[in-house]
């Protein structure tokens, strides 16, 4: 089901829009994907498909429609009320006439690669324990989909009844090369990973306790150009304490020099300067914990600002 948007995507305008917006090398498979349907770019699924796009549809909701698709006749029984009408059959349709089938069966290798290499990554990857002291018991399960066609520049992330969702594509390589193997980069796919459902569960968890974080809330010592793209406190909050949850796990799971690493990236990218007094902070929340005087992540949020702002001066004597 994620193949198949991801071939409808390599039929649309998306792959040239994409380069449009960073120049970057694409996996083979995506491709001899895009190469494979480019006859089809009038068919009716991608173009509805295209209208979604021109609409700025979230990509993470049309791969959510994608995941309610029925296997094998690949309807949906409950459509979603923003899905065009039969966009569900017009896929099915889509999927007949490109033949599909019999070039995923060529090509199954590179997917069986992908597969087998992101699973040898998860291995030891201990998301759930490294979560409950911040998000106390983690009932939801993790699913995890590596992704060698369309998109190839972003992950997403959403939830699907019980199930937190994260389509990874490898990591890029400079210009034009193709992408990395998942399991030679791990820290790229953790860091992928656990910023999606760190990102849903942390959002989950301010709602589910709105009240006390209301009452808790108190300006961050963030940047202007940073309120600009999170405007509320929940959403530089969320930005902040996943960001610093990331280099942690990297840190303590993978090893100090990748958590050196993605923590000047944020620095450089999204203006994250202050990235290692929320990893300070965090940090002094576990020992806290340890100690008693913090019973849940709701006992810091009164001082988060507060235990920031000098976490942040005292890092930068």
């Amino acid at each position: 089901r994620v193949r198949l948007i991801s071939a409808a995507l390599a039929a649309s305008s998306y792959p040239q829009d994409e380069q449009a917006q960073q120049r970057h090398g694409t996996h083979a498979h995506a491709r001899a994907t895009r190469a494979r349907v480019s006859a089809f770019a009038d068919h009716p699924a991608v173009q509805t498909l295209q209208g979604l796009l021109d609409e700025d549809a979230p990509l993470e909701a049309i791969y959510m429609f994608a995941l309610m698709l029925r296997l094998p006749d690949g309807r949906i029984a409950k459509p979603p009320s923003w899905m065009p009408p039969n966009w569900d059959a017009q896929l099915n349709d889509f999927y007949a006439v490109a033949g599909l089938a019999d070039w995923w069966q060529s090509d199954a290798a590179v997917w069986q690669k992908s597969l087998t290499d992101s699973t040898r990554v998860f291995e030891n990857a201990q998301f759930k324990q490294f979560l409950s002291p911040f998000l106390g018991e983690i009932k939801r399960e993790f699913i995890f989909i590596p992704n060698i066609s369309y998109p190839t520049d972003q992950e997403l992330g959403f939830r699907l009844r019980n199930d937190l969702v994260c389509i990874v594509p490898p990591r890029l390589a400079w210009g034009d090369s193709p992408p990395w193997p998942y399991d030679e980069d791990p820290a790229h796919v953790y860091r992928a990973a656990l910023t999606q459902y760190g990102r849903l569960l942390i959002g989950a968890y301010l709602r589910s306790h709105a009240e006390q974080v209301a009452a808790a809330e108190k300006p961050l010592p963030v940047s202007d150009p940073f309120k600009a793209i999170y405007p509320t406190w929940a959403e530089q909050f969320t930005s902040l304490f996943v960001a610093g949850l990331v280099a942690i796990y990297l840190e303590d799971h993978v090893n100090p020099a990748e958590a050196s690493a993605y923590v000047l990236m944020e620095r450089k990218l999204h203006g994250l300067a202050i990235l290692p007094g929320v990893i300070n902070v965090l940090r002094h929340y576990l020992r806290e914990l340890e100690t008693g005087r913090y019973q849940t992540l709701l006992d810091l949020l009164p001082n988060f600002s507060r235990r920031l702002k000098v976490a942040n001066r005292i890092i930068s004597l």
